[in-house]
């Protein structure tokens, strides 16, 4: 364990971990760490969004005012990667990836310890901005071993000239569907509802034009009991008694905070399970941040994480910096 101590550790390289860290910067707050479990920053967005996808600024046509010193005005995933690539260079952000945070201890003195699978580090403050997405809902029905292989979360794996399932009624899972379609494969959109009341405008557009021209098949008002394997296929057994065969389902029904890893860190929960937070983001223990999707304050939007990530940086700020 290093004697330093950092003014800020940064837990998850989203867009509110990023925006955080580069606003600090901006703040002149240089002595900061930036912690990733994966391999690079924006995991979500890499393994959640298909190549050539766009990334909007709003969410559910929620217009939000970006409030700090980052322009986005959203873009394909590729140019959006480009983009914050240069903003991490530019401000010259310390990063370790492949380095997952176990716990956050705040001690007597009043520093945190921030432990992770291969160090324990120090700082004045911590900012817990991981997303929901790195733990995906499942469904409440178990998924045989031998289909697991045939059955994602993300994109993974998929390739062409494959008959698929899509499970879930939000923008994901619907650009999931259309966006399978142009690979040449059979897709069915399944939602339990008997219509859509999350999608965005653009997205029922692309669903009404792949259904008319026959791309998709939607299929709603109708429920997954379980999932069999047959004959190498996943068999998926409907509520209505229905049954089809697949070579892959696809799972887009949102994700979950985890809830012990935060506990873990210090965060009070409350009764219906959301972490506790002022207006600032602080949690209960002082020092102690939280941002972006895992706080349940901005339900996807990146206009949100980034703003979240600027109104940390200046309560740290404030902070860390003597009174005049």
């Amino acid at each position: 364990m290093s004697s330093k101590i950092f003014d800020t550790v940064i837990v998850g390289a989203g867009v509110s971990g990023l925006s955080c860290a580069i606003e600090l910067k901006v703040q002149n707050i240089e002595n900061i760490l930036l912690i990733e479990k994966s391999d690079n920053f924006f995991s979500t967005i890499r393994s959640f969004y298909k190549d050539g996808k766009r990334v909007d600024k709003y969410w559910r046509n929620q217009i939000i005012n970006l409030i700090g010193n980052i322009p986005f005005d959203g873009g394909l995933k590729e140019e959006v990667l480009n983009y914050f690539e240069t903003l991490l260079k530019k401000y010259n952000i310390p990063t370790i990836y492949n380095n997952e945070v176990e716990k956050v201890i705040k001690l007597d003195n009043e520093i945190f310890e921030i432990h992770t699978k291969l160090d324990i580090y120090k700082a004045k403050n911590v900012v817990i901005a991981i997303g929901k997405m790195g733990k995906p809902n499942k469904p409440n029905y178990k998924i045989p071993l031998e289909i697991q292989k045939n059955v994602n979360f993300n994109l993974d794996n998929c390739s062409k000239n494959e008959k698929i399932l899509v499970v879930g009624g939000g923008n994901s899972a619907a650009e999931y569907a259309y966006s399978l379609a142009l690979d040449d494969n059979i897709v069915t959109l399944a939602y339990r509802k008997e219509s859509f009341t999350r999608l965005n405008k653009i997205n029922e557009e692309m669903l009404k034009k792949y259904e008319d021209a026959k791309q998709l098949n939607i299929k709603l008002n109708c429920d997954i009991n379980s999932l069999e394997e047959d004959n190498g296929f996943v068999k998926v057994n409907y509520s209505n008694g229905e049954s089809q065969n697949f070579n892959r389902v696809i799972y887009a029904i949102g994700g979950t905070a985890p809830i012990d890893f935060l506990k873990n860190c210090g965060v009070n929960i409350s009764d219906n399970l959301k972490p506790i937070f002022n207006e600032n983001f602080e949690c209960c223990c002082k020092n102690l941040y939280i941002a972006g999707d895992i706080s349940n304050a901005s339900e996807g939007s990146i206009s949100s994480s980034l703003n979240h990530g600027f109104l940390i940086a200046i309560a740290i700020a404030k902070g860390l910096k003597p009174l005049a």
